[in-house]
């Protein structure tokens, strides 16, 4: 064990050399400050971008050398990257598809994503200087369409939690806000594409691996249905695991950006490169001029939204009512059974197989290492622990996860498919029954937490968590912004539960002041067009109302 704690600090040390290593062997212009020509560069859409390369009067080069500065001064200010490619991207840029829908723009790509030569460590240093040997489907994609790979992005080590921290490359920050997560797991991406490093980047969802980073970070996304978005070829810390669909998804720093990515990333037929994915080419919706009916989760009856995150769903609320549209309050088939149900599916192998890799004394997650340590606690002893938060407590939902916190045997999954697959049809017969076209509800209960939050709040992922295991289409745009004195607890807040204590265990609007606050737009199985079209619809809302999203812009 001493040797294998020695091997793990010397493979961390080594990583953040290379990674230094490869930043200081750039070619000078890659430290310079940048240009009037680097910031007319970056201020382009990723369409005007894409129509420049192909007209010939851009230079893919050109392009990645201003992304690569920004991406740089990103790093610097949140220490958001993991594996530096500009090297090698240079050549990609020269060599690239300049007639491609994606024709020299520079992508991010969360740690997780495989890049023939480049490690995919995921935090882990068990895994560092494993360079994978051959492009994963989705990165071939991207090549064909003349994107370039220039960068990869942190994440917590096993995945699971909303902070991005791990060992190998250190702890990721929000640039909002120094001393809060950029979310996670794609923490990295949102915190790029946040600071104006990227524009496009890619990451993945579980329980809410992308909506939480674009809520946290004030970015936008749209997490996919299962078998949509290229997926196979990548490694992740759960092989294996498909009762929770984990979904790539891409997140972007403008809406348009996204359309125009999910529109290239579609239009090369991403089923021919990746046997997961279904053949469903990119549909045309037009909402224009239509009344639509939005069902509004105000509270999952487990963890009440913040002050900040109602103030901001309430916005949305106003603004579609005053465009003509129905806004209805919805009660949904009960959101804390999806939470429980969920949870054993994801939790079935004890939480086993995402400990394998890890090394004695290496750092994991607080939130993850809680829920391992009650998995590995004698049933027993949970069953007491139960009882006592039932009958003593009162607490009927946390005893409910605790006294289930335990690894199944497969009988016990199989059932617990069955209990998923019986949830969906509960939410399919309520969807049909109240006419929805759209479900919007909050991202996360709070803004973004403070570094170490996760420990007392990894079980509140309810209201992202909720559409992974009903594999709907779910979008998440930013809105507004924490304000210190509107967005205060009231005095007599009491907490309903364990689960909302430790979610708000952190909540202090006065430091928050300035963080994003985004909103969840909801469509069902495999209707991401239809999710972007509602929020163009959102967004395009609030800016007749003059409340649109204001994002942040650097100095450098």
């Amino acid at each position: 064990m001493v040797l294998e704690y020695f091997a793990h600090r010397r493979a961390c040390a080594a990583k953040q050399d290379e990674r230094d290593e490869r930043i200081k062997s750039l070619p000078a212009e890659f430290h310079a400050p940048l240009t009037p020509s680097d910031m007319t560069i970056l201020q382009r859409s990723v369409a005007e971008t894409v129509a420049g390369v192909q007209a010939g009067t851009l230079d893919p080069a050109d392009i990645l050398t201003a992304y690569g500065k920004k991406a740089l001064k990103a790093h610097a200010a949140t220490n958001c990257l993991t594996e530096i490619m500009i090297s090698e991207a240079l050549g990609w840029a020269k060599d690239s598809n300049k007639n491609g829908p994606l024709a020299g723009m520079p992508v991010s790509l969360k740690d997780t994503a495989g890049v023939a030569g480049f490690d995919a460590c995921i935090g882990y240093s068990a895994w560092a200087f494993k360079p994978l040997q051959k492009d994963s489907p989705l990165v071939r994609l991207l090549r064909d369409a003349g994107a370039v790979p220039f960068v990869k992005t942190n994440v917590p080590i096993t995945l699971l939690s909303f902070e991005s921290f791990n060992d190998v490359w250190g702890r990721s920050t929000n640039p909002h806000g120094k001393n809060y997560a950029p979310g996670g797991s794609t923490g990295g991406e949102a915190a790029l594409l946040a600071y104006g490093g990227s524009r496009i980047g890619i990451g993945t969802d579980v329980a809410g691996s992308v909506r939480a980073p674009a809520h946290y970070s004030g970015v936008y996304t749209i997490k996919s249905s299962m078998h949509r978005f290229p997926k196979a070829g990548n490694p992740t810390s759960i092989p294996g695991q498909i009762g929770i669909p984990a979904v790539y998804s891409p997140m972007s720093r403008t809406l348009a950006d996204l359309e125009t990515f999910w529109r290239a990333v579609m239009s090369m037929k991403p089923w021919e490169y990746d046997y997961s994915c279904i053949p469903l080419p990119w549909r045309e919706v037009d909402l224009t001029g239509k009344k639509l009916r939005f069902g509004v989760i105000w509270d999952d009856g487990v963890v009440a939204p913040s002050p900040a995150c109602r103030r901001a769903l309430y916005e949305v609320t106003s603004v579609l009512r005053a465009e003509g549209h129905d806004v209805v309050n919805l009660d949904p088939p009960s959101p804390y059974d999806a939470l429980k149900i969920g949870a054993q599916i994801l939790f079935a192998d004890g939480l086993k197989v995402v400990q394998r890799p890890i090394r004695s004394g290496e750092t994991n997650d607080p939130g993850a290492l809680e829920a391992i340590r009650a998995l590995r606690l004698p049933k027993f002893v949970k069953k007491l622990y139960a009882w006592y938060l039932r009958y003593i407590r009162r607490d009927e939902l946390y005893a409910g996860l605790v006294e289930s916190c335990n690894a199944k045997t497969a009988e016990e999954y199989y059932d617990l498919i069955v209990q998923r697959e019986g949830y969906r049809s509960k939410w399919f017969d309520m969807w049909n029954n109240e006419g929805l076209d759209f479900v919007l509800t909050v991202p996360n209960a709070t803004p973004a937490c403070p570094h170490g939050g996760m420990k007392e709040g990894y079980k509140s992922c309810g209201y992202t968590f909720l559409f992974n295991v009903l594999d709907y289409s779910a979008g998440v745009l930013p809105v507004t912004h924490v304000d210190g004195e509107l967005d205060k607890l009231p005095a007599k807040f009491t907490a309903r539960n364990a689960i909302e204590a430790g979610a708000y265990a952190t909540y202090d609007s006065a430091p928050m002041h300035g963080l994003p606050v985004g909103v969840q737009v909801v469509g069902r199985r495999l209707q991401e067009e239809h999710v972007l079209e509602a929020m163009k619809l959102i967004e395009n809302a609030l800016q007749k109302e003059g409340k649109a999203y204001t994002l942040l812009e650097t100095s450098e």
